[in-house]
């Protein structure tokens, strides 16, 4: 008589490298992984090509605004230029967009998706600084960051880049906006007020981001 048990254990345990495997490559294919990886290469590529001298770098951060409701931002840097504020995208394939679209579109062969314009995505981050930092518009640049193997095949906007050639448009800003005393004040108050970084803040964060949807949809519904 076949002893079940045995004969699935014996199975379970020649499965189980593989099931491993499946769990790892599913987990770096996530979109929250893709992210994460994302983001590691652009604060890399801050590392190696700005001077830390003159950019200070403040990354994944999550600040509440006055509505109580959060932002979270990829990259901060500020310097005497200005605040640059950088989107950052870990996308493959054709990227389609243009500046006032409401969503872009990533091709993959015959595979479209739609994502959010990260133009306007980036909106709510600067608007969110200046309401926390008290600071006109004018002090503050935004950036889109593709770090994927991607491509554009529409014409993009001067602030958004595939690569890190974004590090050269930083470096091209030469008007000096905050004096050393601003410098300083913005990291702290920044520092002060960011949120605890953590499961829980993230957790936060996605409940904030869906009932934003659900009241625009609401509203425009």
């Amino acid at each position: 008589m076949i002893d079940f048990s045995t004969l699935f254990g014996t199975i379970l345990s020649n499965l189980w490298p593989f099931i491993i495997v499946i769990i790892i490559i599913a987990f770096f294919k996530s979109p929250w992984m893709k992210g994460k990886i994302g983001e590691a290469i652009v604060n890399t590529s801050n590392k190696l090509f700005l001077d830390k001298e003159i950019y200070t770098s403040i990354k994944d951060i999550t600040l509440q605004l006055s509505d109580d409701s959060t932002t979270q931002i990829d990259h901060i840097l500020v310097s005497k230029y200005g605040i640059f504020v950088i989107e950052t995208k870990n996308m493959k394939g054709w990227i389609f967009g243009a500046e006032n679209q409401k969503q872009w579109t990533q091709q993959i062969f015959k595979e479209k998706n739609r994502f959010q314009n990260p133009l306007h995505q980036n909106y709510r981050h600067t608007k969110a600084l200046e309401e926390i930092l008290d600071l006109p518009s004018s002090h503050f640049t935004s950036l889109i960051a593709f770090v994927g193997d991607c491509e554009f095949k529409t014409p993009m906007p001067e602030n958004v880049f595939c690569g890190l050639s974004y590090t050269k448009y930083i470096k091209s800003f030469k008007v000096e906006r905050l004096t050393p005393v601003q410098i300083r004040t913005v990291i702290s108050k920044l520092q002060r007020k960011r949120l605890k970084q953590g499961f829980s803040t993230d957790r936060e964060h996605i409940d904030n981001l869906k009932q934003r949807k659900k009241s625009s949809y609401n509203f425009f519904g």
